[in-house]
């Protein structure tokens, strides 16, 4: 969503470079920069103005003029100021002290609450709450239908006493939900109300009456943030008519330019809570201005992709994997690296998984044309080799990957990369995590536990021998009568050794002859 804003400021700080002192002319040329990358991202312009003269404040300041690289401390400015603009500091959840906690989402027609609160008691339950749904929104048709297939696809509860479709009273349906939770022992209580425009009166005071009702702990306003400007107008209506504390986002994962999701927080002074980027229930989580700001600089996202590592992956699996590869005997086979592979899936997309390594902004149109098919072609060849193969690659000859390309669907050529590159790539896993550095640059300085290239032995010094032919003659002569005097015992004392004689001499054990024969 933030591609352009990404690659607008990019360009700015590319600029600035190798500069090591930056003068007004470059200020103002940066500001100007940052000012018209916001404002094509869609940025409020009160929001524009305010951050642009944060930026240019700090930056003739002292921690830019006797900074040893002012073009990082700019960066680490507008990151600091992204932050505070996106509100600061991660806002959670509030639970109730007694009684079960009670949020209700409000927000504009489309803007996607009920998937969104579907999506909630998934995360809620993964905390080891017990929530439970509330069909509220008895305006739009089929509704209560779709919150009722969203409730059991994440295994939650729905509350739905009315069918909906216009008929029922949502406020006594949000009401009766707090007597059906205490009545069940939920401790979460989640209201799906109807969408509503900024405009339309009965249905805001509709909104109202609910939150009357139920005297919620949490009122989450959920604005798909896809729809520009007008999201901060609606934000500033609904909070003039209904109130709230919090603000979700939907659809961050689309293609729009996402100015909504800078401004909301800053005009309205209500953090952004939670973000919804993706269309599976799991695409849910909590909203960090610090990851979101790393990420429109092209900084990466690492704590979440740990974060959700860690909920994938299968930690006594992915360790005995590292055993493997750490004991270099080609222990790590096809097999492991199937399993890694579908451990990797449970993640997400590919595109999605590399967008959150920091410096990926620059291979965004590569990442964009990934094919995620691929890993799905890579697990059918290696589930079409039998397990030997799969343990041991090496027997995998002619007549075997013509067999396992056609059980696989594939080419000849898609097996023999596919064998090729594993072997490859585990040799490189292998000296990479043994310290190693590269394979084919032995001795790297600088990389703890590499190892030094093979040493040639030294050899020993020898007399240089002279240019001038007369002197060249005289050193070979010299050297001649040497060898010619030099003693035939090796032991240097210049007599002759009778060799029979010693071996006579010799006292040796009883019987010892057998073993001269």
């Amino acid at each position: 969503m933030f591609a352009t804003l990404s690659d607008r400021l990019a360009d700015t700080f590319k600029n600035l470079r190798g500069k090591g002192r930056l003068s007004e002319a470059d200020i103002d040329a940066t500001a100007r920069e940052i000012r018209i990358a916001l404002l094509e991202a869609d940025v409020a312009l009160p929001v524009v103005k305010e951050f642009v003269g944060a930026v240019k404040e700090r930056a003739r300041g002292e921690e830019v003029s006797q900074a040893l690289n002012p073009a990082q401390q700019i960066v680490k400015i507008v990151n600091e100021e992204l932050v505070n603009i996106l509100g600061g500091e991660t806002r959670r959840l509030r639970y109730a002290k007694t009684g079960p906690t009670v949020i209700m989402l409000a927000g504009l027609q489309g803007a996607g609450k009920t998937t969104l609160a579907a999506k909630l008691a998934l995360w809620l339950k993964e905390q080891g709450k017990t929530p439970i749904l509330v069909a509220a929104d008895l305006q739009r048709p089929n509704a209560v239908n779709q919150l009722q297939v969203n409730g059991g696809r994440v295994g939650v509860p729905v509350f739905a006493p009315e069918p909906g479709n216009g008929v029922g009273d949502p406020v006594s349906v949000a009401r009766a939900s707090i007597e059906e939770a205490k009545r069940k022992l939920h401790d979460v209580v989640i209201i799906d109300t109807a969408g509503r425009l900024g405009v339309d009166t009965e249905l805001m005071k509709q909104a109202a009456d609910i939150r009357d009702a139920v005297q919620p702990d949490e009122v989450l306003f959920v604005v798909d943030a896809m729809i520009g400007q007008d999201a901060v107008t609606t934000a500033q209506a609904f909070l003039d008519g209904v109130g709230y504390d919090a603000v979700v986002l939907t659809k961050l994962d689309g293609d729009a330019r996402g100015g909504a999701a800078l401004s909301i927080a800053s005009i309205t002074g209500k953090p952004v809570m939670f973000a919804s980027n993706g269309e599976k229930m799991t695409d849910f989580d909590l909203f960090h201005p610090d990851r979101m700001a790393s990420r429109i600089l092209d900084m990466g996202d690492m704590l979440t992709l740990i974060e959700q590592a860690e909920k994938a992956f299968d930690v006594e699996q992915t360790s005995k994997a590292a055993e493997k590869l750490l004991g270099g005997k080609g222990d790590f086979t096809l097999e492991d690296f199937m399993d890694q592979m579908k451990q990797l899936r449970k993640l997400g997309s590919m595109t999605k998984i590399m967008g959150m390594l920091p410096g990926m902004g620059q291979y965004r149109d590569q990442l964009e044309n990934f094919d995620e098919r691929e890993i799905d072609r890579i697990q059918a060849i290696i589930s079409s080799m039998t397990p030997a193969e799969r343990q041991n690659p090496k027997i995998i000859d002619g007549s075997r990957r013509a067999r396992i390309a056609k059980g696989s669907g594939t080419k000849v050529n898609d097996v023999n990369q596919l064998v090729d590159r594993f072997f490859e790539a585990r040799k490189m896993m292998q000296q990479m995590a043994k310290g190693g550095g590269i394979p084919g640059m032995p001795g790297m300085p600088g990389l703890p536990g590499a190892k030094k290239g093979r040493q040639q032995p030294k050899k020993g010094k020898s007399k240089r021998v002279s240019g001038n032919p007369a002197k060249a003659a005289q050193q070979k002569k010299e050297l001649s009568e040497k060898a010619k005097a030099a003693p035939a015992n090796p032991f240097g004392n210049g007599e002759p050794v009778d060799y029979e004689a010693a071996a006579a001499n010799l006292q040796l054990p009883k019987d010892f002859s057998k073993f001269l024969k």
